[in-house]
């Protein structure tokens, strides 16, 4: 995500600003957000760390929202629904992927 961020285009054309700057903020928030809900993982209980899990989830997707309100001037409810949808979608994706 990050080099495809950083190679989409110089920052001129878009004013996002500099790519090489896009590509590290996107790439370190994707580890973020990766290992934020993977890490619980490693304690021994299942059950607890899939608690914790689901509660960091529920954190990123109210911090996404939060930042397509802020940034990128969506009503904070329409953020918070389009953002929730998402997060169910992907979900049940991965509850498919998961049983075949």
């Amino acid at each position: 995500m990050a080099f495809s961020e950083a190679l989409s285009d110089d920052g001129k054309l878009s004013g996002r600003g500099n790519p090489v700057t896009r590509g590290l903020v996107c790439g370190l928030m994707t580890f973020i957000g990766a290992a934020g809900h993977t890490l619980p993982f490693l304690l021994p209980s299942y059950h607890i760390a899939m608690a914790v899990a689901i509660t960091i989830v529920l954190i990123e997707l109210l911090t996404i929202a939060w930042v397509r309100h802020r940034y990128m001037d969506t009503s904070l409810p329409k953020a918070v629904f389009q953002i929730v949808i998402g997060g169910i979608v992907v979900f049940i994706a991965g509850v498919l992927i998961g049983r075949s």
